[in-house]
């Protein structure tokens, strides 16, 4: 108690904990791409006056090689020492060096360029440069000439077509990283709780499980320890009657605890799959017969009536005839714990195909949705809510399953709260068709 008491408390501060930590680290990340983003803008702006200039040089470079090797694509119609690029360059000449420059600097863009002269008019432009562009923020200029006389000014303009691209495309990438990172976190978050969540409910159904264990061992142990005591009374051994009454009710008991210590057993050698069934051809119509023969006891007690409707023309199949009828008793077993006052119980066998398929009927309270989703894990028991204390360890159906998958079969469970609940097992029985 004191665990759980202690898992309930700081459940509530890990989460809290987490979460303020998460939303954080969310902070914090959109505070770096804010700034990330402030930065790379700057560094754009850097980028392009040193391109531009790269450009420039690139350009006067090509044009002092011309000048020594007395190469030029139009005549020299200026008297001063400048050379009009349009004579050294061709568009596509231009264009390859402006966008060699520019993917230097990782700006991908696409671009229009323009060479004014310096009355501003055109003296060389790209096919979709427009002159609006030349009064535009994205309009990157710089001058070609490094003199200042009116005749010989050039100025290279180079229009970024859709820059935002540029720093959108930087934006994704820290998100994508951030949201990813972040999603990463958040997932190791929810699964830790969920690992935390299912390690308490893990250790609430073994506590449940000590609980009704120690129940189910100390009432038989106390009636063994009284049966003791009575037999030792100098009057029940002067009688036997008396003495066989109560070495039936030690011997009765006894065979009790066995049976709840065989549940155990039998569970803990399923999970680690030690369980060799011994397969052999059974009639499923005999085991049941011996089933209700042997179950007649334990039916009188709680006034229950079991019916069986044998419709099956091929009721062999191959399974451990051990196994197989302790499925059948844990089926009536959970029947009977679940039901009201007067308990009836009906067993019906049909061919479907080559399977053979049992439907286990009963009038008792039947079972949430929700239940049904978890009848068959271990330690796991229905609420019953005000009926009566159910006895158990929550074993009984994970066997059931079990043993039913190990023989190839399968098992569903259609249940209605207040209306009773309908178990449909099926075996292939096409091994057994003689």
């Amino acid at each position: 108690m004191l665990y759980f008491w202690a898992v309930k408390k700081i459940l509530p501060v890990i989460i809290t904990l987490i979460t303020i930590s998460v939303l954080g680290i969310i902070y914090l990340q959109v505070e770096w791409i804010s700034g990330a983003t402030k930065l790379k803008r700057e560094q754009y702006t850097q980028d392009i006056y040193i391109g531009m200039q790269n450009i420039r040089d690139t350009i006067n470079k090509r044009k002092d090689n011309s000048v020594g090797g007395i190469s030029f694509h139009t005549p020299i119609l200026s008297f001063s020492n400048y050379i009009p690029t349009p004579s050294v360059l061709n568009n596509f000449q231009l264009r390859d060096i402006i966008r060699h420059e520019l993917r230097m600097k990782k700006i991908n863009q696409s671009f229009e360029f323009c060479i004014t002269n310096e009355a501003r008019l055109p003296t060389m432009f790209s096919s979709g440069y427009k002159m609006e562009f030349l009064d535009d923020t994205n309009n990157q200029k710089i001058f070609l000439s490094t003199e200042n006389t009116i005749m010989d000014t050039e100025v290279l303009n180079v229009y970024i077509l859709q820059p935002e691209n540029y720093f959108q495309n930087h934006l994704a990438t820290l998100l994508i990283a951030s949201v990813l990172f972040t999603s990463i976190i958040i997932a190791a978050f929810l699964l830790t709780l969920k690992t935390m969540l299912s390690q308490k409910k893990l250790s609430e159904i073994k506590s449940d499980f000590i609980n009704n264990m120690t129940h189910e061992f100390k009432t038989p142990i106390a009636t063994i320890q009284l049966a003791t005591d009575a037999l030792k009374n100098e009057k029940v051994l002067t009688d036997r009657e008396q003495i066989l009454y109560y070495s039936g009710i030690i011997k009765e008991e006894n065979r009790r605890m066995n049976k709840q210590v065989e549940k155990i057993l039998q569970s803990a050698q399923l999970e680690r799959e030690e369980i060799k069934l011994q397969l052999r051809k059974l009639d499923v119509h005999t085991v049941l017969q011996k089933v209700a023969e042997n179950a007649t006891l334990q039916l009188q007690e709680v006034n229950a009536v079991l019916t069986l409707t044998m419709n099956a023309t091929n009721s062999v199949i191959y399974a451990d005839e051990v196994h197989f009828s302790n499925i059948l008793f844990n089926l009536i077993d959970n029947a009977i714990k679940y039901s009201k006052e007067n308990p009836s119980v009906h067993i019906e066998t049909n061919n479907i195909g080559t399977s053979l398929q049992l439907r286990i009927t009963d009038n008792g309270i039947g079972m949430s949705s929700e239940t049904q989703n978890h009848i068959f894990e271990k330690f796991f028991r229905a609420h019953t809510g005000n009926l009566h204390d159910v006895k158990g360890f929550g074993l009984g159906l994970t066997y059931v399953k079990k043993i039913v998958e190990a023989h190839g079969g399968k098992i569903n469970v259609d249940s209605e709260l207040g209306k009773g609940t309908v178990f449909t097992v099926t075996f292939s029985n096409k091994l057994g068709v003689e």
